[in-house]
């Protein structure tokens, strides 16, 4: 695969093309074989210690950690386009939220990936740090897929793998990754929260399967669905979600290296 003419960027790799970087003759040449890879985020509440941007924070540290692991690795070329910092987000208006509505989220979704179909690119995979984003993204990808030739894929980046896991929200572990990314970010001392009595419907669904939501659930809970006050900087998990990410990167190419 012949490698785009590019410098070095922040974290030290030379496999990581940034769009924003690139002139439109190599975005060109790109789209021939590189994954653009959009990661895509939020800009709402996460209680009193984390910042509004805190998803976006999180997929794009994970998004260029994904990177990094593919260019020490000989992995497929990648191009990140800049996050998309607003997403779904109308249950946490509530306190204080940036919200696209569903329909809104879906085009502008559907606007980017014809862009990028426009511009050449031939594989695409969106990367979710927000799970109010998670169904819309989805839609978005198998709704374009019918319109156009090429592959695309969708996934939020704590769902991959064995090591899946469920982040909760401004927690114990959004606030453990967000302690080792972005460490001066964190509003400390982090103060204990009682769980919700009873438990929110949304965190603690009455039957496995059941996607079930109540009416001002999310005020009540005091917009955190556990406690954050034992977070502890977690980048071995950071790396976790990267790798995992990596593999799924590299389980892309080898499908649609045609």
């Amino acid at each position: 695969m012949r490698r785009l003419c590019h410098g070095t960027n922040r974290g030290g790799s030379t496999d990581l093309f940034q769009l924003t970087e690139l002139t439109w003759r190599q975005v060109r040449e790109a789209g021939r074989s590189a994954i653009a890879l959009l990661p895509i985020g939020s800009q709402e509440q996460h209680a009193e210690h984390l910042p509004m941007g805190t998803d976006t924070m999180l997929v794009t540290a994970v998004v260029d950690r994904a990177a990094a692991l593919l260019a020490e690795d000989a992995g497929p070329e990648v191009v990140r386009l800049p996050a998309l910092p607003y997403g779904h987000s109308p249950h946490h208006l509530f306190a204080a939220a940036v919200s696209l509505s569903a329909d809104t989220l879906k085009a502008v979704l559907g606007d980017v990936l014809r862009s990028l179909t426009e511009s050449g690119f031939r594989r695409v995979m969106i990367v979710n740090g927000h799970g109010g984003n998670d169904e819309i993204m989805r839609l978005a990808v198998k709704e374009h897929a019918l319109r156009a030739a090429g592959t695309y894929a969708a996934c939020s980046y704590w769902s991959l793998g064995a090591a899946a896991s469920t982040p909760g929200h401004a927690g114990r572990y959004e606030t453990s990754l967000m302690l080792a990314a972005h460490p001066d970010l964190v509003r400390t001392p982090i103060e204990p929260r009682p769980p919700a009595d009873p438990p929110p419907l949304f965190d603690n669904p009455p039957h496995p399967g059941l996607t079930t939501e109540r009416h001002g659930e999310w005020a009540r809970a005091g917009g955190a669905t556990d406690d954050p006050s034992t977070a502890r900087p977690d980048d071995p998990e950071l790396t976790a979600r990267a790798r995992q990410l990596a593999q799924a990167i590299r389980a892309f190419h080898a499908a649609t290296n045609d």
